[in-house]
């Protein structure tokens, strides 16, 4: 009698213990797929009452739809093989909210090897996924950055040179034509001589802006060079469209009327531009296409400035 008793305390000691935690404790008959129990923390923290939970069925359309199939699938596979696993997705609420849980299960096997039952803990990790949606969001926010330019808000330099390599690969692979310009704004330094640092700053994010405008294509890219140099990337654009996105920029930022009486033969501010097509080869690379679309700006420059340059190879 007094083992009896021992037992009937011991279990009511491990009841106590598992019904006090924060963790859900629960088992599932494998045959049946009947729950043999959940704990009562499940009603606070769900809302679904001890009572409620009668077959594995009510654990699954618990799950949040974009969920459901893949967690349900996943457990079930992984319980016929006799494998401990667990799984993360949201557990629906009584008044449609929706907790983040992680189940821990772990399969019991009968001396056949078959699953007999299913244990397990539901932890609530709400406050940790909340904790990792934001560090997600931070490392975006910081992603975003480091290939924006600080100044002008367009691409930076890192932006196009990554770009760049990817436009070069898909028209190499697809035979199509690649542009690209390179633009400078003349007589920089004498505008900065003459207007200040600061107005020499907003005329740079006004020029980056008008580059922007005038892309059509949604992989252009128009992005900060260096300095008072841009580039703007055409990916499946030929050369009488690039000479067209080139023009329409001189046109918009001629339209600015930025203010520039140290420009010569104007009194507004300009740019130059070097304008190149090619269709990627192996004996070229992204750095030909650069530099040679640099010696063609360099060839605007010594022509007299505020014109385009173009070739095409």
């Amino acid at each position: 009698m007094s083992d009896l008793t021992d037992l009937q305390s011991d279990g009511a000691v491990y009841k106590t213990l598992l019904e006090s935690t924060q963790a859900i404790p629960w088992k599932i008959d494998w045959a049946s797929m009947k729950f043999a129990y959940i704990g009562p923390q499940i009603e606070p923290l769900l809302g679904w009452s001890q009572e409620s939970w009668v077959s594995a069925e009510d654990w699954a359309m618990r799950i949040h739809p974009d969920d459901r199939d893949y967690v349900v699938n996943f457990c079930i596979s992984q319980s016929k093989l006799g494998v401990d696993h667990e799984a993360d997705y949201r557990a629906l609420t009584k008044d449609n909210g929706y907790v983040w849980i992680r189940d821990v299960v772990h399969v019991v096997r009968g001396e056949d090897g078959e699953a007999e039952s299913l244990i397990g803990f539901m932890f609530d990790i709400s406050e940790r996924k909340k904790t990792e949606e934001k560090l997600i969001s931070l490392q975006r926010e910081l992603e975003a950055l480091s290939f924006k330019d600080g100044l002008t808000g367009i691409a930076n330099r890192r932006r196009f040179d990554s770009s760049l390599e990817v436009a070069w690969s898909t028209a190499a692979r697809g035979n199509e034509p690649l542009s690209l310009i390179l633009l400078d704004i003349d007589f920089f330094k004498q505008f900065n001589d003459m207007y200040g640092h600061i107005a020499g700053d907003k005329s740079l994010t006004n020029v980056a802006q008008t580059l922007n405008l005038a892309l059509a294509g949604p992989r252009d890219l128009a992005a900060r060079f260096g300095g008072e140099e841009f580039v703007i990337l055409l990916p499946e654009t030929d050369a009488n469209g690039a000479l067209e996105v080139a023009e329409r920029c001189l046109r918009l930022i001629e339209k600015q009327k930025i203010p520039h009486e140290k420009s010569d033969g104007t009194s507004t501010l300009t740019v130059s531009m070097g304008v190149g097509t090619l269709i990627p080869t192996e004996a070229t690379s992204p750095t030909d296409l650069v530099q040679a679309v640099d010696k063609l700006l360099y060839v605007a420059k010594q022509k007299g400035r505020n014109r385009i340059e173009a070739a095409q190879w």
